[in-house]
């Protein structure tokens, strides 16, 4: 909302023919002779603090009062409509007292309804604002206004603009009283605003003497897209929680599968696991990934999830783990009212996990136009017929539900609109789980293994159908795109722990006379390696604030990127730390080949480097289209 305002403030008025749009320069002076009159036509009592801040408006006006910018003159929460499934805005409305002026106007009237939130939700009646939604802090907000437009964050005559904002509420207020007073209004509560006006002239009136040198600092070491305030604080108990429960259980977890690895009970989870989930639970590190549930925006989760990526097990307990979180995501956004209450809200529990059926044995997948399951209609039925692999999960005592994409009749629609996806109960007569399939040998017992699953006449209810027939391409892209940037989120954090092992290993080893790290080539190594996670991790931040605010469509390009990006770029820093480790970093002393396994896998997981390289070029060729037209 916020950045759509810089947005706003930053058009030029003559490029857009506006020049004669409203009155002319002198903004501030006739607001502040307007809203004087306005007041005093409508008082009914003598409140000397309007009186005082009034006085004080004329004689403090601005020295620049000539400013020329398109303002809307009252741009609130109430005047904003966002898109119902991304966190964008798509339309602002009541645009009658628009006009040319001072764009500080503009963010000083939002300012003031946003410091005043709990006094306008009492006369609303509820209102806008909730407290601890993830709402960021007044400071975080202007900061990225002042980021957006590229100006100085010390903003002249800001405490004029803030008093003028409380004196034209107040003015508000008073008027509404006064037709309350004359019979003219109807709601019930229009003689609470009697109550405000003086605490908001008073207000008004301290903020009118305060100076404002500069805007209280944010901490933005080592990141340049800025955290809220609950972001913060999420990554503080996230750290906090990892370096005292998480890592210490990390040889348990390990041992665990390594004994049972021949035994019945290799799909299962230690009970450790279990319990550090009710802990995690309990502090309120639960579903982190879901910004409807967290009140995190994506650049929050970025940072989070990188501090899960440093262990292996770690997304589990915080029940932000592949394929659940997409498959909670895409119930969230396409699921209607029964398939949410059925199954998306005992994944949001834990109570149980589930599948995503995609990739075919058959067919180049990569190319998912190519998907041959067959989803058709029979009565109030679907039947599905067809072969899935690669379906992560699957081995999971508790996994109870896959998500199906498949192909349904219907030939005369383009090829993007004739697939479907179904939710199918794994206990369904028909729904075989034929095998695991290994990576680089490892079966990822504690992911739930990746399998190959057969659907043989498989019947489900019509009502499993999510969104509706042809839609499956759409809802696709709506679950890759923030699971896409998930992994690459982890990625980083395991990037980081495969430095960790090589520097400690570097330090520790001594050949041909001296340590390891002393040797150029591994110098250097460690160096290219510290050069990749700072590039990978602003790629991902930036691909994360593009989700944030124009949504997963309009942030592909950038999704793309880092999904090429960070798997290439921590592949090569787990080699590295494999070579200096030597054999020792192939064996299972050491994480690093699960690590290179794991990732290596994601190169071809979700769609394969090329494909996500071919729409990049396919999008930085419109984009540069479309720039060079408009030179023209």
């Amino acid at each position: 909302m916020i950045e759509t305002l810089a947005r706003l403030h930053s058009l030029n008025i003559h490029s857009l023919q506006l020049e004669g749009y409203g009155t002319g320069t002198g903004y501030c002076k006739r607001q502040v002779s307007t809203w004087i009159k306005q007041y005093q036509a409508t008082a009914h009592q003598d409140i000397p603090a309007m009186n005082q801040l009034s006085d004080w408006l004329m004689k403090n006006l601005p020295d620049n009062d000539n400013e020329e910018s398109l303002i809307h003159g009252d741009f609130q929460l109430g005047n904003i409509i966002f898109h119902p499934k991304e966190s964008r805005v798509i339309a602002v409305l009541d645009w009658e007292l628009s006009t040319i002026g001072p764009p500080l106007s503009d963010l000083a009237y939002f300012s003031m309804s946003y410091l005043e939130r709990r006094n306008i939700a009492r006369l609303c009646q509820g209102s806008y604002f909730q407290e601890d939604t993830g709402t960021p802090s007044l400071e975080e907000l202007i900061s990225i206004y002042c980021r957006c437009r590229g100006i100085n964050p010390v903003l002249p005559n800001w405490n004029f603009f803030l008093a003028l904002s409380y004196f034209k509420i107040a003015g508000i207020s008073q008027g509404i009283y006064s037709r309350y007073l004359l019979g003219n209004n109807t709601s019930e509560q229009s003689f609470q605003f009697a109550k405000v006006v003086q605490p908001l002239a008073e207000t008004g009136l301290r903020l009118a003497k305060r100076t404002f040198k500069t805007l209280p600092h944010i901490d933005t070491t080592r990141k340049l897209l800025v955290q809220t305030r609950k972001g913060q604080e999420v990554l503080s108990n996230v750290k906090h929680f990892m370096k005292q429960h998480i890592l210490p259980a990390e040889k348990e977890v390990i041992e665990f599968y390594i004994q049972n690895e021949n035994s019945v009970d290799k799909w299962k989870k230690p009970l450790v696991i279990d319990k550090l989930k009710e802990m995690a639970k309990a502090e309120g590190l639960w579903n982190l990934f879901l910004p409807a549930v967290s009140g995190l925006s994506q650049v929050d989760y970025a940072l989070i999830a990188e501090e899960m990526g440093k262990c292996f097990f770690a997304p589990d307990v915080f029940n932000c783990q592949a394929p659940d979180s997409g498959n909670m995501e895409l119930l969230h956004l396409y699921g209607n009212e029964k398939q949410k209450q059925q199954w998306l809200e005992p994944l949001l529990q834990g109570s149980i996990a589930s599948c995503f059926c995609m990739a075919e044995p058959n067919v180049a997948s990569s190319d998912a136009t190519n998907i041959e399951c067959s989803i058709q209609r029979d009565g109030d039925s679907y039947v599905i017929n067809g072969k899935k692999w690669w379906s992560s999960g699957a081995g999971n005592p508790q996994c109870k539900v896959a998500i199906v994409l498949g192909r349904t009749a219907n030939t005369s629609a383009s090829r993007h609109k004739q697939h479907s996806m179904v939710i199918v109960p794994l206990n369904t007569p028909g729904v075989e789980v034929v095998r695991p399939l290994s990576v680089f040998g490892y079966v990822d017992h504690l992911h739930g293994g990746h399998f190959e699953i057969h659907f043989n006449q498989v019947r489900v209810p019509a009502i499993n159908i999510i969104l509706g027939e042809g839609r499956g391409f759409e809802i696709a892209q709506g679950r890759l795109g923030p699971g896409r940037i998930h992994h690459c989120m982890r990625i980083v954090g395991l990037a980081e722990r495969a430095v960790q092992i090589m520097c400690q290993r570097a330090a520790e080893r001594v050949a041909f006379g001296k340590t390891l790290y002393s040797h150029e080539v591994v110098a250097h190594w460690i160096a290219e390696s510290r050069i990749a996670i700072e590039e990978i991790r602003l790629l991902t931040l930036k691909a994360a604030h593009c989700i944030d605010t124009v949504g997963s469509a309009g942030a592909k390009k950038e999704i793309a990127m880092i999904k090429v990006a960070a798997p290439r770029a921590a592949c090569k820093i787990i080699d590295r730390a494999i070579q200096v480790c030597g054999g020792a970093g192939l064996s299972q002393d050491y994480p690093l080949a699960y690590m290179y396994a794991l990732t290596r896998a994601l190169r071809l997981a979700d769609g394969p480097d090329e494909v996500h390289l071919s729409a990049i070029a396919k999008l930085e060729l419109r984009d540069q289209a479309a720039s060079l037209k408009a030179k023209v």
